[in-house]
């Protein structure tokens, strides 16, 4: 007999139809709120997050002019457009919020495939079509008039969860705010303080938004192998609303697709966890997750997990929302529901848009959906047909996406087993980048390593407690995936640890797992809530006391042995130990001690980092951003206004020469993480930052620093450098003639002493230290 499917679906509305031919609504109570005063209150949450955004974004520089015009492109370019299909294709009964969210989320798929081929035609307003044509077919079809005002009964929210949902969306803003936004200034030269990658991304902003296909505009000629459909969003979005490029990323884009994320979670959590308090649980875990470390001080590493600031990449958010609805829909298909055309049709537009979204998650997919096809091959003894299909297609695109779309490059991706255990030991120990590990010691850090997981996620213990659970699809696919992702960030390496985002990509999921097996032990065993309480504040003040007994603070000093870093950690596992003890002899059940004990373990985790850092000598909390350097009083002035002068003044097609190729202040050795010209200029350049090339990441090995090797071109980067240094009619020449560069910008404060180049090219520009020049013959390219 086949197991009933875990999840219930969503109840309908039983309010009640009145009789025909009633001309008056029944009297209300005098303590009854009139109809509109309800109506109203079931908006209140969502105003809030509306005020709570726009507010922050207000103190952060945002003018009212930008918010205005950019909630209206989400709102009726994305959204509603989305809606309108998401009714047609996807006909289950949803709360008008999640409508929304779903909504919004195909919005962004559409917009970025119906962008990328008007690009390529040389029209990109011409992405405005296909909202423009949702509507006016939704208008003159009379079938599809219908979906304006919904389909079907799709009940209310309850109050209290909409407040909940709210309520995580607005602590999600506050705490970007506090550890993203603060740090990433909107005027120069305090930009110079932000994270290196935000110049990286504003770069790749503007490629997408002059050319398709895209090619690295740092280093011209180079393909641009790269998850960059992010990028075309906001290259359509900039079209739209002609909103600066560096508002729409450091301010505007990232929040409505966290707010959208967070719904969609919560319906993903609902499904799989089979009530709303388990859904809550499960985003909380999600959103405000940290690593479970009993020392003091913070290093980078498997120890200290991304920080809440950290939804704000805008490539690990973008995919993160389009995979969200991968898995609703997986979740209807697990759940012995029987897929229409529509539910095709919209699960091969989220998984084609996820497939250059992010190159972490299709793996993944294909791994859960290999272990659910091989879990009920064997215990029905036949295929399942319909997961065989979304399998074929996941591995098709996956293979369209490593072959075509990222053209086979490895960027810098090898297969390096524990490396990243390896980064994290030698940060523990502050030992030096390239300082040997005895396999000794990594082994018992990579033991460290999955205790911290296993303590965060320890609920999924609780499912042994109804074993048929374990093998019930949408479990399997989630635990499916989830091992490949661990097992891809132990067994292969990166110059920048970014093999870690395969373990992003699925947590949210795990933590649902562990949220619905947690409950089913407690369930099941009876625990009352004061018990489960006191069990989860004996594991917090456990892990608090242990921390403090200890007192280790990482890096370790000098001459400390490494051995003293498992210390807290046994001993918090000899307490667990002595607690599973006193339960037995206090003759409780297996299944309440299981259950209290999964409690403490629990809280001994995220819950418990939190507290922590309001402890004396506390490690930064998880809002505080990672420290940037600040410019120096002798920061160049002047870039912004020059870059916008030569973006205005220039073809999209003109390629520029710069001087700079290492970070200010990190010239010796040189970082070649500079990336600013292209970005505020939307041109490419010749040579300037080649840290993230596929040739630079290619060649980057296990021991090396990527951002320190020389540049492969010698002779381009000599032609290329000759202008700046020994200005002469030949250089100009050979830079004009041999690589088809038309312009010069100009660091002067990088310049040679002595040297001039007004004699052998027109001075066009001039802001502070930055200077355009023009070169003398050089010809518009024809468009």
């Amino acid at each position: 007999m086949a197991d009933a499917p875990p999840f219930p679906r969503s109840p309908t509305s039983s309010a009640s139809v009145p009789a025909p031919g009633a001309l008056e609504a029944p009297p209300q109570r005098a303590d009854t709120p009139p109809r509109w005063t309800a109506r109203a209150s079931r908006w209140l949450p969502a105003m809030a997050v509306l005020a709570c955004a726009g507010g922050v974004l207000r103190f952060h520089g945002v003018s009212v002019r930008d918010l205005t015009v950019f909630g209206l492109y989400v709102a009726l370019g994305l959204a509603l457009p989305g809606l309108l299909w998401i009714r047609v294709l996807y006909r289950r009964a949803h709360a008008l919020p999640e409508q929304l969210a779903l909504g919004l989320t195909l919005g962004y798929a559409l917009e970025v495939l119906t962008y990328l081929p008007v690009r390529a035609l040389g029209m990109p307003l011409l992405v405005v079509a296909w909202p423009l044509g949702t509507y006016a077919l939704f208008i003159a079809v009379p079938r599809l008039r219908g979906y304006w005002k919904g389909t079907g009964r799709a009940g209310r929210v309850p109050l209290w969860w909409a407040w909940s949902i709210a309520l995580i969306v607005i602590c999600l803003i506050a705490l970007v705010a506090a550890g993203f936004y603060r740090i990433q200034p909107l005027t120069w030269p305090a930009m110079l303080s932000s994270s290196v990658d935000m110049p990286f991304h504003l770069a790749l902003a503007g490629e997408l938004k002059h050319h398709v296909p895209p090619t690295v505009p740092y280093v011209a000629g180079e393909p641009l192998v790269y998850h960059w459909f992010v990028y075309a969003h906001l290259a359509a979005s900039g079209w739209i609303t002609g909103i600066e490029p560096i508002i729409l990323l450091f301010r505007l884009a990232v929040l409505p697709m966290l707010a959208a994320f967070v719904v969609l979670l919560a319906m993903v959590g609902r499904r799989l966890t089979g009530s709303r308090r388990g859904a809550l649980a499960a985003v909380a875990s999600t959103v405000f997750v940290a690593a479970p470390c009993l020392y003091a001080g913070s290093v980078s590493g498997l120890l200290t997990w991304p920080p809440v600031y950290s939804w704000a990449s805008p490539t690990q958010t973008f995919a993160a929302l389009l995979f969200a609805p991968v898995m609703l829909l997986l979740l209807d298909l697990l759940g012995n529901r029987r897929p229409s055309r529509g539910w095709w049709v919209l699960m091969t537009i989220m998984i084609v848009a996820v497939m250059g979204a992010k190159a972490t998650y299709l793996p993944l997919l294909a791994a859960g959906l290999l272990a659910v096809v091989a879990v009920e091959t064997v215990k029905w003894w036949r295929l399942p047909r319909q997961a065989l299909a979304v399998l074929g297609l996941t591995t098709g695109c996956l293979l369209f996406a490593q072959f075509v779309l990222f053209g086979g490059a490895r960027q810098g991706i090898v297969v390096d087993p524990l490396s990243i255990v390896r980064v994290t030991w030698r940060n523990l120990n502050g030992l030096g980048g390239t300082a040997e590990v005895p396999w000794q010691s990594m082994l018992g850090a990579a033991l460290l390593c999955l205790l911290c997981a296993m303590i965060a996620w320890c609920g999924v213990l609780g499912l042994l407690s109804r074993p048929r659970l374990l093998v019930r699809p949408p479990v399997v696919l989630v635990l499916g995936m989830s091992a490949a992702g661990l097992g891809a960030a132990l067994l292969l390496g990166h110059a920048h640890l970014s093999q870690g985002y395969f373990l992003q990509a699925f947590y949210p999921y795990l933590a649902m797992v562990a949220v619905y097996g947690l409950a089913t032990v407690i369930r099941r065993a009876g625990a009352t809530l004061r018990a489960m309480a006191c069990a989860a504040g004996a594991g917090v003040a456990v892990a608090l006391a242990v921390r403090v007994l200890f007192g280790i603070t990482v890096p370790l000093g000098p001459g400390r042995d490494g051995v003293v870093l498992y210390l807290p950690y046994l001993t918090l596992l000899g307490v667990v130990l002595v607690a599973v003890v006193v339960l037995r002899v206090a003759r409780q059940s297996g299944r309440r001690t299981c259950a209290l004990v999964l409690c403490m373990v629990t809280a001994a985790g995220t819950p418990a980092a939190w507290l922590g850092h309001l402890l004396p000598g506390a490690a930064t909390s998880p809002v505080a951003a990672a420290p940037h350097r600040r410019p120096n009083a002798d920061a160049p002035r002047g870039a912004l206004a020059a870059g916008r002068w030569l973006r205005a003044h220039s073809h999209p097609d003109d390629l520029v020469a710069t001087n700079t190729h290492c970070r200010r202040g990190f010239e010796s050795p040189c970082d070649s993480r500079t990336f600013w010209t292209s970005a505020l200029s939307e041109r490419r350049v010749l040579v300037e930052g080649w840290a993230y090339t596929a040739a630079n990441m290619d060649r980057w090995r296990p021991g090396e620093v990527a951002p320190h090797r020389a540049y492969w071109d010698l002779d381009r980067l000599r032609a290329n450098d000759a202008v700046f240094q020994e200005p002469s009619p030949d250089a100009v020449r050979h830079l004009r003639e041999r690589y088809g560069v038309r312009w010069l910008f100009v660091d002067e404060s990088r310049m040679k002493p002595g040297a001039r180049l007004w004699p052998f090219a027109r001075l066009r520009f001039s802001s502070g230290e930055h200077s355009v020049y023009e070169l003398p013959g050089a010809e518009p390219p024809a468009s």
